[in-house]
């Protein structure tokens, strides 16, 4: 199997390096087309003889195409990569707002796998979220679905439009994670510790408690009363968190991010 990815960018370059390094694909099954100096290839692992700055009719001889792009830049990459396409392609896009419907009109493909990753798929930890055109057959999928959990884990929906959720959970989440992170650590500080050690301390509590967590059958209510003693510490901090309902906040949050997701897809 030959893999074109179309941007080289952070995605494109994590989708590669994942690939290769799980073994699925070999990187002489790699082909890019980017506009990249020859200096810049040298770095990246992969025969640079599969490395294009303009699209060749080889590149178009792949089963996937991976499309990395800015959304912004799709309308132009479309045009100019359109003639070289077939009905047996199968594209699997990762950019954002860019709908099933406009891509197949644009590139005039049917076999559409659009999703949405997060940025821990960086290291293989990633979050993915995708959906499919119909004319994507149940072996592409479990293709497409075994590539993709080489960045993470995965999840398949049915509706599309679930998408804009998964961006504003999954796609935005770990900058609420990393917010929630600094707010313990300025605290940490304020209370005597220097900044290393905060920072330290944060991170490993953070570390463990979601590994305590995924290796249990508790639920994350159940976790939060097994710390949180009566009249405790924790107990304390919680009722102010709950006096300034940090939950609901939490849940605008995400609802307003949902919103923009669904205002940006438009």
């Amino acid at each position: 199997m030959k893999i074109a990815i179309i941007g080289f960018g952070n995605m494109g370059q994590t989708y590669a390096n994942s690939f290769m390094s799980s073994g699925f694909v070999g990187a002489s099954d790699i082909l890019v087309l980017n506009k990249i100096t020859v200096e810049e290839k040298d770095s990246f692992g992969i025969n640079l003889a599969n490395f294009y700055t303009q699209p060749n009719p080889k590149i178009f001889e792949s089963d996937i195409l991976i499309l990395a792009v800015k959304p912004q830049d799709f309308k132009q990459l479309a045009s100019v990569i359109k003639p070289f396409l077939n009905s047996e392609h199968v594209v699997l896009s990762v950019m954002a707002g860019i709908s099933i419907e406009t891509m197949q009109k644009k590139l005039g493909v049917t076999k559409i796998v659009r999703s949405m990753p997060n940025i821990p798929t960086q290291i293989g930890e990633g979050m993915t979220v995708f959906c499919t055109s119909n004319a994507v057959d149940r072996k592409e999928l479990f293709i497409v679905q075994n590539l993709i959990n080489t960045t993470g884990k995965s999840i398949y929906i049915e509706r599309e439009d679930m998408l804009n959720a998964a961006t504003a959970v999954s796609g935005s989440g770990p900058a609420y994670v990393f917010y929630f992170m600094q707010a313990m650590i300025e605290s940490a500080i304020k209370l005597g510790f220097s900044p290393s050690e905060a920072e330290f301390l944060v991170s490993q509590t953070f570390s463990g408690s979601v590994q305590l967590q995924n290796r249990s059958k508790f639920s994350n209510e159940a976790w939060i009363h097994r710390v949180a003693s009566k009249g405790g510490t924790t107990e304390a901090a919680l009722s102010v968190f709950n006096q300034k309902e940090l939950k609901e906040i939490v849940v605008k949050g995400i609802e307003s991010a949902n919103l923009r997701a669904i205002e940006l897809g438009a």
